[in-house]
């Protein structure tokens, strides 16, 4: 038995996969258990994974958008005989960089103290690629998104990703297939993130989505879940 193991990132949940779960829900010849990972009780990305691996003890399929593919990543370290492909979206393999502390310090307090609709507000904007940022069903669908989460789990994220673990000194090693999926419009997390990453990962594949930011699983459904889909199928 195999299960596809689906990973959230910031503020996420299993929002950012419907388009795959519909997807692969109309799919007859899908045969693989599917779950959604929960990150929001953790404050480290190196024991999120452990949960992950805790929880699925059977081979995985292990997709992850942002926060959730650096997870994933974890995953792959810790027990890369247990991966038979994984997808990494819209993410990065450095470690901290300069002056990203003391921003992602602010913008914990300013979660504690604005509320969590003034801290979609804030971040939303920069994650989604201008033009869809004017569609309002999907901003609202990210806003809702935003506002089931807590100042706290926001807070326990942020110290997750600021004591992340250095990927960039590990993922050569990860020799399954991988698939990168970036938008081509993401600010937080560039293309040329994802071109580094394909030239370090020895069988990994990169797929640029057109007309997406971030949030690429969301802005262009259609084609991430297909691509993804595709992944996850072939041998």
């Amino acid at each position: 038995m195999t299960t596809l193991l689906l990973i959230p990132g910031l503020l996420c949940d299993v929002t950012v996969w419907q388009p795959l779960l519909d997807r692969i829900e109309a799919d007859e010849q899908f045969n693989s258990s599917v779950a959604v990972a929960d990150l929001s009780t953790q404050d480290n990305l190196t024991q999120m994974a452990q949960d992950c691996l805790k929880n699925h003890e059977e081979s995985l399929i292990v997709a992850g958008h942002s926060m959730g593919a650096r997870v994933a990543m974890e995953i792959a370290r810790l027990a890369p005989q247990r991966i038979e492909r994984m997808a990494l979206l819209d993410t990065g393999i450095h470690p901290l960089k300069d002056g990203e502390l003391e921003k992602r310090q602010e913008i914990v307090q300013f979660a504690h103290d604005k509320g969590m609709s003034a801290l979609a507000d804030r971040w939303l904007k920069g994650m989604v690629y201008e033009p869809n940022f004017k569609i309002p069903s999907l901003v609202k669908q990210l806003h809702d998104m935003v506002l089931r989460c807590s100042s706290d789990m926001h807070e326990r994220q942020i110290n997750a990703l600021v004591n992340r673990p250095d990927a960039s000194s590990y993922v050569s090693a990860i020799d399954c297939p991988v698939l990168l999926v970036v938008g081509r419009h993401d600010q937080w997390s560039p293309v040329s993130q994802h071109e580094e990453m394909l030239q370090m990962l020895p069988n990994a594949t990169l797929e640029v989505i057109e007309d997406a930011g971030h949030f690429a699983p969301l802005e262009q459904e259609d084609e991430v879940a297909e691509l993804l889909l595709n992944f996850f199928k072939s041998q």
